[in-house]
């Protein structure tokens, strides 16, 4: 089934949400003082150890691709019982939504009014929103990454890739963390890359600072929702095949540590377990899926 955000709007069912004056519903929670009986006692009871999300309404973005990591993703998410929402800036997500069996949306991410009109279509067609995977922004053939040396970097250009790879991650977890914290409990994971908080190449000075920005955003984030059972992580990736890579970054993939560049879904596989009541100890954190690359000092032969 496939939606187009943008006219979510034009029904005059629902008022539609100022996401320039976000307002974040906090649950009230009551402060007690402990007693001498309850000074060795747990602060509170952890969630059960399970990956499964039956019923929770989760929404990924960038998915358009089928052999990308937002399509995996979304059919880990949707394998785990989750009832899933992805949503891209073309009209080809309607074909991955019908492939999943899932719900697509059609909205421009780095614009705050279409965030905000997708926060009220997916509440419509499936409810809150309870994981968010921020995916969009990943380079593809229709958006190729800049790659230019600073001095010869554009300021349009700079803006483009802070835009894509960091703007859409902090517009689409504004629209959602007031439903998270208000219900107590949600998943946020961002897709950071090795390429800025790990290393970098040089003439991709944009794209590194983006990747790098959305660590501190993860970790920023997780600070500000750890008390409202709202974990914020993020993963990121090395060398992963696509139908995007390049000849050089296939190579480049051959020399990792384990020989081969990565696949979407293993990426997607460390995604859903951040995603996952499994993963309720753990916030704050960037996992990095690079095959040991980020890790050896010297080449392997």
């Amino acid at each position: 089934m496939g939606i187009d955000a943008r006219a979510a709007d034009r029904s005059g069912n629902r008022a539609r949400r100022d996401v320039s004056r976000p307002g974040v519903a906090r649950r009230s929670r009551p402060v007690a003082t402990p007693g001498p009986a309850d000074q060795d006692a747990p602060a509170a009871l952890p969630e059960p150890v399970t990956m499964r999300l039956d019923g929770k309404v989760a929404l990924v973005t960038g998915a358009g691709s089928p052999d990308g990591i937002g399509y995996a993703t979304a059919r880990r998410l949707t394998d785990l019982g989750a009832r899933v929402a992805i949503v891209s800036t073309t009209r080809r997500i309607h074909e991955r939504a019908g492939e999943l069996g899932v719900i697509g949306f059609v909205a421009d991410l780095t614009d705050e009014s279409e965030v905000g009109a997708l926060a009220d279509a997916v509440a419509e067609q499936l409810g809150d929103v309870e994981v968010l995977v921020n995916n969009a922004g990943l380079a593809s053939r229709a958006s190729p990454e800049v790659l230019r040396p600073v001095a010869q970097l554009s300021y349009d250009e700079w803006r483009g890739e802070i835009d894509r790879n960091l703007t859409t991650a902090f517009l689409c977890s504004r629209a959602f963390i007031g439903g998270m914290a208000e219900r107590g409990w949600g998943r946020i994971v961002n897709l950071a890359a090795t390429a800025g908080p790990v290393n970098a190449q040089p003439t991709e000075a944009a794209y590194a600072a983006a990747k790098a920005g959305v660590v501190g955003l993860t970790r920023a984030l997780a600070m500000e929702m750890i008390a409202d059972g709202v974990t914020v992580n993020a993963v990121a990736p090395g060398t992963i095949y696509t139908a995007a890579s390049t000849m050089a970054e296939i190579k480049q993939g051959l020399g990792t540590p384990v020989g081969r560049p990565g696949t979407p879904d293993e990426v997607a596989a460390a995604i859903t377990f951040l995603c996952s009541p499994a993963a309720s100890y753990i916030t704050g954190q960037m996992l990095v899926v690079d095959g040991g690359n980020s890790v050896r000092e010297s080449q392997f032969r």
